[in-house]
């Protein structure tokens, strides 16, 4: 019998989609479900579970009470013992590091944990000092995912976990665990921390890399790409201007203000919103008939949804449309890939598996290269 350990962070990502760019903090959570945000972190485990059905019955759960992996693991019909019975009063820091003792305790082949950097590094602070800590598979569910200990979608965590338990041989790895200050994430300045290791399976297939950081491209790849975007703009099309350097320079080019970590808003090459969550976009898409996209690639990781634009959710790519979406890299950010696939993680399956396939990424002025998404 397999014995995973599981915990789920309700309330992981809440601030995702209502442009809060992160969940720390009771203020914060509380502004986000006054902005109709919707707890997506059991949705994501879900997804992961639903890859390991078929075994269930070689799989044992260990986790904690109620909507910390509770309810969905004793819905999907796991065998389940609650380590860390909690009452229904919302959760913290503290719960997620006794559950994780608590599955040690039980003497867990593998932690399963969906959140985002700040749930990784309470599972490192939790395993720090235990020297035989199980190995960790994050199942990504935050809005900031730095940390390299997550796959790369929760499909990909749910299908390396099944390949575990069918026998396949368990190579580990040591993978950062980042954080960001959010405050400062807020007003647009990235200052990361390293908090430590914690050990992973070797799958690069399946896990993601860290986020690489601060900015690394000539100024004139920049400026070739966004002379080029802006001289392309046609008139009365609403562009939704993604977040990250690489879009921040179609902005310069304008002379317009900018959110380097969220989303902007621009028609005629004037400024109609910034920092724009999902109703927002939502709203401006019922009354611009013909609406464009343009995101760029996580350097190092290769997401070009999932990660830091949840904003976008499924619902709005839908409603843009596959062949409204332009990519933009600079050459280099393409090459850190090192010939992994740009990744997609929208949180809808479907919708991931329209958007694989070979896309022209704009690295250039008028230069396309086709890359593949996988």
């Amino acid at each position: 019998m397999f014995r995973l350990g599981l915990i789920i962070n309700p309330i992981a990502g809440i601030g995702g989609r209502v442009a809060l760019k992160g969940s720390d903090g009771e203020e914060i959570q509380q502004i986000a479900i006054e902005r109709g945000a919707i707890p997506l972190a059991e949705h994501r485990m879900q997804q992961a579970l639903q890859m390991l059905l078929e075994y269930k019955g070689r799989i044992h759960i260990y986790t904690a009470a109620n909507n910390m992996g509770e309810n969905l693991s004793k819905s999907l019909g796991f065998e389940v013992t609650v380590v860390n019975p909690m009452s229904d009063v919302p959760t913290c820091a503290d719960d997620t590091e006794k559950t994780v003792q608590l599955c040690i305790e039980q003497g867990i082949d593998l932690l399963l944990f969906a959140g985002g950097d700040g749930t990784a590094r309470n599972v490192f602070h939790a395993l720090e000092n235990i020297s035989s800590a199980p190995p960790v598979i994050g199942v990504p569910a935050g809005c900031k995912i730095h940390s390299a200990v997550y796959a790369v979608t929760p499909a990909h965590a749910g299908e390396l976990l099944s390949l575990i338990v069918k026998g396949r041989a368990l190579t580990l790895t040591q993978a950062s665990v980042m954080d960001i200050d959010e405050d400062e994430f807020r007003h647009d300045r990235v200052k990361a921390k390293l908090h430590g290791y914690l050990n992973v399976p070797a799958e690069n297939q399946f896990m993601q890399n860290m986020k690489e950081g601060g900015i690394s491209h000539k100024a004139i790849t920049l400026q070739d790409i966004a002379a080029f975007i802006e001289e392309t703009m046609d008139d009365d099309v609403l562009y939704l201007i993604g977040s990250g350097t690489t879009p921040k320079a179609i902005l310069d080019a304008l002379d317009l203000p900018h959110t380097l970590l969220g989303i902007d808003a621009v028609k005629d090459k004037q400024l109609v919103a910034s920092d724009v969550d999902e109703q927002q976009i939502q709203n401006l898409l019922k009354t611009h008939k013909k609406v464009r996209l343009i995101i760029t690639i996580i350097g190092g990781q290769g997401h070009v949804f999932g990660r830091g634009n949840q904003q976008i959710s499924p619902e709005v790519i839908r409603r843009i449309g596959l062949e409204n979406i332009v990519i933009i890299s600079t050459p280099e950010k393409i090459q850190s890939l090192d010939g992994q696939p740009m990744r997609v993680d929208t949180g809808d399956e479907k919708l991931n598996k329209s958007l694989f396939g070979m896309v022209p990424v704009i690295t250039g002025y008028d230069e396309k290269t086709l890359y593949r998404i996988g």
